[in-house]
């Protein structure tokens, strides 16, 4: 076999599916039937943060289900407004089918959009190394397998509606860390990500 065809074959299999991912029978979901009026082509990717402080003892599992159930109850969503999520840990939980649009609390246009949801209040809090990690290996996987390069803010995509995704992730985005992050990590020149220091007052 040409040296060429080998290295592609492994590059395929490396990015097959991101480490530390947990399917939607995995983790249990019920969603409710999305109806074709729900179905878009994924375009483009943004980030978003909980808004709600990540305590000690949570545990994601029962956090992504009660989102679910929520959702369905008091918004009428039939299953969860995020595509993935990723808790402090570096878990990537597998949520909203990626071919059904994604829902919002804030008004602007969801076609095309594939949500990122990090668990934290980064208004509040630092986002994790392991998100961080998880988050890069996430959005490679992405531009690879569905050629979605486009990764904005939520506050970005809704301005003068939110904060999120929290001002301690935007400093990576800001700074242009995430982006430079995936094409190592694609490059598989990527030697991990490191943490910006904390801001003053923050843990």
């Amino acid at each position: 076999m040409k040296i060429w065809l080998l290295l592609l074959l492994l590059s395929s299999a490396v990015w097959a599916q991101p480490r530390n991912y947990v399917t939607r029978a995995e983790w249990g979901s019920q969603p409710q039937a999305l109806g074709d009026d729900l179905l878009h082509t994924p375009e483009r990717i943004t980030l978003h943060h909980s808004g709600v402080l990540w305590k000690a003892g949570d545990d994601a599992r029962k956090k992504i289900k009660g989102l679910q159930n929520w959702g369905q109850r008091e918004k009428n969503w039939p299953d969860l407004p995020y595509h993935f999520l990723i808790d402090p840990q570096g878990t990537i939980f597998e949520g909203r089918e990626l071919k059904y649009r994604p829902e919002s609390n804030t008004d602007y246009d969801l076609t095309g959009v594939v949500n990122l949801h990090l668990w934290g209040n980064f208004d509040e809090q630092t986002v994790t190394r392991e998100q961080l990690q998880a988050t890069v290996e996430l959005l490679a996987w992405l531009r690879d397998q569905f050629q979605l390069e486009t990764l904005q803010a939520h506050c970005q995509a809704a301005p003068g509606q939110t904060s999120c995704p929290g001002k301690d992730l935007m400093r990576y985005l800001d700074a242009g860390l995430l982006r430079h992050w995936v094409e190592q990590c694609r490059q598989e020149e990527w030697p991990g990500v490191k943490e910006l220091p904390a801001p003053p007052g923050k843990p």
